[in-house]
This record gives structure tokens, C-alpha cells and sequence, in this order.
């Protein structure tokens, strides 16, 4: 058992991403489709899938135990599903798909299966849906619970960009060179990554996009049997679901998006409102330890002088890293990952007052604990593939491509939009430089006229999907279609909360079909 509080953090803030399942490695679970008859997606949607017990979690899904049973005893299934590589080529090469279920509790009234996408891109739903089942445990009266691996992540062929040792040193890295020595390292690195990611993949990684993945969504639909897509997505599982609306209005059912990416931003306006983001919720943080006045372990007596303090500390880290864990240390690009980590939700405040206070004293464990979770490190030293996942699905999702010189250009913007996340969120609009793939779109196509209603919940204080993206989807999405439902709240996402008026809005739609009042207001 952990005893540290580094440890004790790194376990709770995995449990967000990372923990408590699996399917079997072999693939066996999902029946070979008839050679002969229909073809095509007709033939693939005629494919039985063989549910089984689920085995522990890959090392691409973040180790662990397999799941264990929910509370009636009622026990997680897994199977694969076969998909097209190529959706333009039916009949071809075909891509197999990890899939998790618990079956409805009330038979006689199971309105069908309702799909979950955690987000990320990137994030396990293998391993995801176990971790907050609890939460879902009153859809589950009439609702089969099931989520997947998207096609690159974790166990459904997973994109790998490096090995374990490759992806320390590599997280490590200063990401907001302050000269040309290091913007050239920078942009080195990044090289080889991309190049990592392109030699593992091979012929999969053009292929890993979102619209894939809505397609698999339909085809998902199809194997399990339903008419209609019930869909439950969270942050980018939000995006998900929007284009699959998009391809798909007339298969849309019971639709609930929470945490709402905006479908209207490109790389830039995207990165920006994630700056705004973050920061919004370190000055809620700061507001909060203010308040505790002597409680809080932190120096200053306003939010500017917190902040201060942070912004003092990153700028230490960056001339000299401290002591971390083992032989690693903290440094200012892995504090900056940490303090990030831990603003996803109010849980993780006291660890990151905790991580900022220790590391002003020059032990940094806690706070590269916090980081190692955002990165998929788990304590072994094994990382999941969530970061490759991501950065393979945004790159083939969004076609521009800014190079160091364009990001750096950029940078005052990023600075004033947040003094603690500007600089790296600024730099990283040169993620995808490199890649080998061209990606597909400025921004996605979600407008879904004819769709049936879709919940679409906005936080005020989400970090990583600003408040403002929910009405621009609820915009974009169509009249008629979008319900807007705001949570005055803090952290990522809503349904998870806490909060009875956002649960029993959600609930009322998923369950019984009522729709709430579009400009709802849940505390």
C-alpha cells in the first residue's frame, strides 16, 4: 500500500484516467465475419461479438488490476469489434477494437447500450468506465454501460512513440526554450518523437482521426444492436459526438455531452481558451487559499501574490531542477504539468498546495507525481500510450502546422492570456511541426439538423474545456437540437460533481426522455 502523499496523489489522479480493467490480449473475443454474403459494413455489422471476463489492463492502458465486480456482483465483459482501417475501403484491411460492457440490472425495461467516451483524445474507456462507475450505477437500471478503446489507444492497436526511458527523458525537456540552443533541442526532439510515432504505426497512424472514430461509433451501434446511439461523452468525447451527430443525425438517441469542447476553435483559439482556462481555475485555487488566510501554507495574503509565488518557482525550476523521486527530479516543465493536473478538480487542491509548499523547500515529489499521472507514468516506470493517442488524433484531426518561429511569435498573446500556462501552451502550437500525416480539418463540422435533442452541460469553472465552449456547440450543433445546461461549479466536467440538480437533469433525459429546459442553471 502507498504510505506517501506523493504516492497517495499519484494514485488518486490516475484513478481519473487510468485504472481498473481490461480485455484479453488475443483479440479472440470478436468472431471472424462471414467471407461470404453481405460485404462491405453490412458484413462487418453482422460480426457477433463474444463477451467474456475482463483481464487486466494492458501496459498501453496503464496497468493495473482487472475490474472488479460492481456492487449487485454483476460482473465487466469484454470483447473485441472489427472495424475498417479505411472506411473508403470497406472490404479491406481491418482494425480490431476493445470493448467493455456491464449489462443492464432492469431486463424488461433496458432501453439499449449507452456508449461513453472519456475523452482525452487518448483516455481508455477500458479502463475508464470502471473507474467512475459508481457514478453511472442509476443508468445502469436500464442501460448497458459500455465504452472502448478508440483505434490507436490503448488496447485497440496502440500508437507508441517511444520506449519508457525515450518518454523520461523526453517529458523532461524544457517546452518553453529561452534560447536558440533550445529551441533547437526542442524541435530535435520533437523530430524524433514524430518519427517514433510514424515508424511504430506505420500504415494506422493516417487513420486514427475522429471521424474514424465516429464511424466506428455507427458500426458500434450496429454490432450491439441498437436503432439508436445512446452516447454519453465527456471533454473531447464531446467533439466525438458532435461529428458523429454531424455524419449520423438520424441515428442520434438519448445524447449527453459534458465538458464541452468549443467546435468552433482551431489549434490557436483552442489553445488560447485552454490558457484562459487554467488560469481561471488557479485563481479560483488562490481566491480559495486567500480565503483559508493562515491555513493555507502558501506565501501572500491576495491572488496576485500566490501567483506570484508559483510563477517564482516555475522560473527557479527552470534554472535548476529539484529533487523529485529516485534519481529524477521536478523540473519546471513537469511543476507546470503537476500544478495543471491537479486544477482537473477541487479534490486535488490541497495536493497541489501541498506539492507547490514542498517544492518551495526543494522536495518536488509530489508535484512530479502529479505530472507522471498527466503523462501516463505509472510507478513502475511504464507508460500507458494516452499521450502518443493524443497527439496522433489531434495531428491527423487539424491541419495547421505552426513552426517554433510562429508559436514564439504568438507568445504575448499566450502571456496575457494566462502568466503560469501561456509560455507552454504557446509553444505547443508546434506540437504537430513534425508530423508525417497532413491533418483534415481548421475545425470540426458538427451541425446536426435533424438530431434528436442533445444535453450539452458547461461548467463555469472548467479548466481544460472552458465554460464558452458549451454554447458554441449547442450554436453549432443546430436550432433545435443543443440543450444548454450550466453547472456554477469547479473543475472538469459536471455530471461527476456532486451536484443532485445536474445528476437528476441528466438522469430525467437518459432515463425517462425528459428533455430540460434549454438555459437550465445547476449549483
Amino acid at each position: 500500500m502507498p504510505t506517501s502523499a506523493a504516492q497517495r496523489a499519484a494514485l488518486l489522479t490516475a484513478a481519473a484516467l487510468l485504472v481498473t480493467a481490461g480485455c484479453s490480449d488475443s483479440g479472440s473475443g470478436t468472431a471472424a465475419p462471414a467471407t461470404s454474403g453481405p460485404t462491405g459494413l453490412d458484413r462487418l455489422a453482422a460480426q457477433k461479438l463474444s463477451w467474456s471476463p475482463c483481464l487486466p489492463p494492458s501496459a498501453a492502458e496503464g496497468g493495473g488490476p482487472a475490474p472488479s465486480p460492481l456492487p449487485d456482483g454483476a460482473p465487466w465483459e469484454c470483447s473485441f469489434m472489427a472495424a475498417p482501417l479505411d472506411y473508403a475501403k470497406p472490404d479491406g484491411e481491418t482494425i480490431d477494437l476493445a470493448l467493455i460492457r456491464a449489462r443492464a440490472r432492469d431486463r424488461d425495461r433496458r432501453i439499449g447500450s449507452l456508449v461513453f467516451n472519456f475523452g482525452g483524445p487518448g483516455g481508455s474507456g477500458i479502463t475508464g468506465l470502471p473507474s467512475f462507475a459508481k457514478d453511472f450505477e442509476t443508468l445502469r437500471s436500464r442501460y448497458d454501460l459500455v465504452s472502448f478503446d478508440p483505434r490507436g489507444v490503448g488496447r485497440s492497436e496502440p500508437v507508441e512513440c517511444a520506449d519508457d526511458n525515450e518518454l523520461d527523458a523526453y517529458y523532461a525537456l524544457d517546452f518553453t526554450p529561452d534560447d536558440a540552443a533550445e529551441e533547437r533541442t526542442l524541435s530535435d526532439a520533437q523530430k524524433k518523437y514524430a518519427a517514433g510515432c510514424d515508424k511504430n504505426a506505420g500504415p494506422r497512424l493516417p487513420y486514427v482521426g475522429t471521424e474514424n472514430a465516429a464511424r466506428d461509433l455507427d458500426l458500434m451501434r450496429r454490432v450491439l444492436g441498437d436503432d439508436k446511439l445512446h452516447y454519453f461523452g465527456i471533454s473531447y468525447g464531446t467533439e466525438l459526438g458532435g461529428v458523429y451527430a454531424h455524419l449520423f443525425p438520424q441515428n442520434v438517441g438519448r445524447a449527453v455531452f459534458d465538458a464541452v469542447v468549443d467546435p468552433t476553435a482551431g489549434v490557436e483559439a483552442g489553445a488560447l481558451g485552454q490558457a484562459r482556462g487554467f488560469q481561471l481555475a488557479l485563481d479560483n485555487f488562490a481566491e480559495d487559499c486567500v480565503e483559508r488566510a493562515d491555513e493555507c501554507a502558501l506565501p501572500g495574503s491576495s491572488v496576485a501574490e500566490i501567483e506570484e509565488f508559483i510563477t517564482g518557482l516555475l522560473a527557479e525550476l527552470d534554472k535548476k531542477p529539484i529533487a523529485g523521486i529516485g534519481e529524477r527530479k521536478l523540473t519546471q516543465t513537469q511543476a507546470t504539468n503537476g500544478i495543471a493536473q491537479a486544477l482537473y478538480s477541487k479534490e486535488f487542491w490541497p495536493y497541489l498546495e501541498q506539492g507547490l509548499d514542498e517544492a518551495d523547500g526543494g522536495n518536488g515529489a509530489l508535484l512530479l507525481a502529479l505530472s507522471d499521472s498527466m503523462n501516463g507514468r505509472s510507478q513502475t516506470g511504464s507508460y500507458s500510450n494516452i499521450q502518443a493517442a493524443n497527439a496522433a488524433v489531434n495531428c491527423v484531426d487539424f491541419k495547421e502546422r505552426y513552426t517554433l518561429g510562429q508559436a514564439k511569435e504568438r507568445l504575448g498573446e499566450f502571456r496575457e492570456a494566462s502568466p503560469v500556462f501561456g509560455d507552454f501552451m504557446g509553444w505547443a502550437l508546434a506540437s504537430c511541426s513534425q508530423w508525417p500525416v497532413p491533418g483534415a480539418w481548421e475545425h470540426p463540422d458538427v451541425a446536426a439538423a435533424g438530431s434528436a435533442p442533445i444535453l450539452v452541460i458547461g461548467n463555469t469553472g472548467d479548466p481544460a474545456t472552458p465554460y464558452a465552449g458549451a454554447g458554441a456547440m449547442v450554436d453549432a450543433l443546430g436550432k433545435g437540437v443543443g440543450v444548454e445546461l450550466t453547472y456554477k461549479g469547479q473543475g472538469h466536467g459536471a455530471y461527476s460533481s456532486g451536484s443532485k440538480c445536474v445528476k437528476a437533469a441528466t438522469d430525467g433525459y437518459l432515463l425517462d426522455g425528459k428533455v430540460p429546459a434549454s438555459g437550465t442553471v445547476c449549483q
